[in-house]
């Protein structure tokens, strides 16, 4: 969820070292910092359940999952992010000199956000396809069941996967293992037209 970009024009190493003591994550975008707000309790619930259940999945395999406390850089668009969710096969590749910035992720997960749910779907796919190692991408609303899906064949043609209502399973390509809706939405309390009268 993005806030508001500060004007100045920054470097990546200029970036880099203010994020070392921001008191908030920032993303980089080509010499523009903007900062991120903060996510809502169904946010937060969604990666926790995707982070416990896919982390106790990967158990043991070449597999590793991180969160959304380490930054992704996009070498090619001069990007630094958060993705809610990574996973990387094999060892972490860092950015030279940063061990807090990695190059090299499978998957990305995002939960989708009013705000920022048409960036994520296009620009920062996009920008995610740069990414050599990248094959599988997952957006998840927040606000039903419902899990988009977009995977990279053998063709490198990206493919389209939607999985909607509770009794769907996610099958996470990358790493053959699948995910219930109801693990991933585990406590999520969907909005209605009345809880949104009494807020």
């Amino acid at each position: 969820m993005l806030v508001k970009t500060k004007s100045k024009f920054y470097t990546p190493d200029e970036y880099r070292q203010l994020e070392e003591n921001a008191e908030f994550r920032n993303e980089y975008r080509d010499g523009k910092i903007v900062e991120m707000a903060g996510g809502t309790i169904n946010h937060s619930r969604i990666i926790r359940n995707l982070s416990r259940v896919l982390g106790n999945l990967l158990e043991g395999q070449s597999f590793e999952l991180f969160h959304n406390d380490l930054r992704l850089w996009i070498p090619r668009h001069r990007r630094g992010t958060y993705p809610d969710i990574m996973v990387i096969e094999g060892k972490p590749v860092f950015t030279e000199g940063h061990t807090d910035e990695i190059l090299n992720p499978i998957m990305i997960v995002e939960v989708l956000s009013k705000s920022t749910k048409d960036f994520d779907r296009e620009d920062k796919f996009r920008f995610y396809r740069s990414i050599p190692e990248f094959r599988e991408y997952i957006l998840v609303n927040q606000s039903e069941f419902l899990v988009a899906q977009y995977i990279k064949n053998e063709s490198n043609q990206w493919l389209f996967q939607e999985y909607e209502g509770e009794a769907a399973t996610v099958s996470f390509a990358a790493m053959g293992v699948q995910m219930s809706m109801s693990e991933i939405y585990n406590k999520v309390v969907f909005e209605t037209d009345e809880t949104e009268l009494h807020q």
